[in-house]
């Protein structure tokens, strides 16, 4: 599901940007608030996702599950799975079509709470992958999103030609991912992880580059705080989007 969400990031606009933002101080505090929000983003996700597993199952000393615990019984075995799993589809959308109208701390604050969320939304991967290998991918993930994130920085190149083509790219995604609820197609669901990884790598660099485009050192602290929740929200969707098509090919199932 998380490859859905970015549609709602990738169409709204954000005032006051410039195409060729100098590399100073100034940019260099933005990107790394943006790069600190995102990450922050992350640790609640992943803290969130672990709690949420680890009071939903009874594991033996092995490690094995081998019963859902009533919270685990009450979550995964009723409807109200279905409510984790759009409610931060709504909370995206409802952050991307309203922040222009929040304050900085209340964004903040949504953008956190969406991030945990997400990460309960992702709780079901400790069933399906070890541990072991989650950490890995993760660790994997983080180098990958970090190169690739610089390139976007640091490159002379001008990548916004790429935005079409990756926004096409994940309807796609989402489309064939649909289509193979009911086809249940290994094949297709590895096509799909492998379109997945390359879609979301480009993104992070475009990303990565337009977030650095939309510095501009006359905004006011309330405009560069919103723009760089939405900077944050953006890297992060990339990250985890990139993450789970990655556990697709490399995490060691239980």
């Amino acid at each position: 599901m998380a490859d859905k969400w970015n549609q709602g990031v990738r169409s709204v606009p954000v005032a006051g940007s410039r195409t060729d933002a100098s590399i100073d101080q100034g940019l260099r505090t933005y990107m790394l608030k943006v790069y600190n929000l995102m990450a922050g983003g992350l640790a609640i996700t992943g803290i969130a996702a672990y709690a949420m597993f680890a009071g939903s199952v009874v594991t033996n000393g092995a490690g094995d599950i081998t019963a859902l615990t009533p919270l685990g019984q009450a979550v995964f075995g009723s409807p109200l799975k279905w409510v984790l799993m759009f409610a931060p589809l709504a909370m995206v959308f409802f952050l991307s079509f309203r922040i222009d109208k929040m304050s900085v701390a209340a964004a903040q604050a949504t953008f956190w709470g969406y991030a945990a969320l997400v990460g309960l939304s992702l709780s079901t991967i400790f069933m399906v992958y070890t541990q072991e290998s989650i950490v890995q991918v993760f660790f994997i993930t983080a180098a990958s999103f970090g190169a690739l994130s610089l390139f976007g920085y640091t490159t002379k190149r001008d990548l916004s030609a790429w935005g079409s083509f990756l926004f096409m790219g994940v309807i796609g995604i989402v489309i064939a991912s649909i289509v193979n609820i009911f086809l249940a197609s290994s094949a297709l669901a590895f096509a799909i992880s492998a379109i997945g990884v390359l879609v979301f790598a480009g993104l992070t660099a475009y990303d990565t580059q337009q977030i650095k485009d939309m510095y501009y050192e006359g905004d006011g602290t309330a405009v560069m705080g919103r723009k760089a929740i939405m900077g944050a929200l953006r890297l992060y969707l990339d990250f985890i989007n990139m993450f789970m098509f990655l556990l697709q090919f490399f995490g060691d199932r239980r």
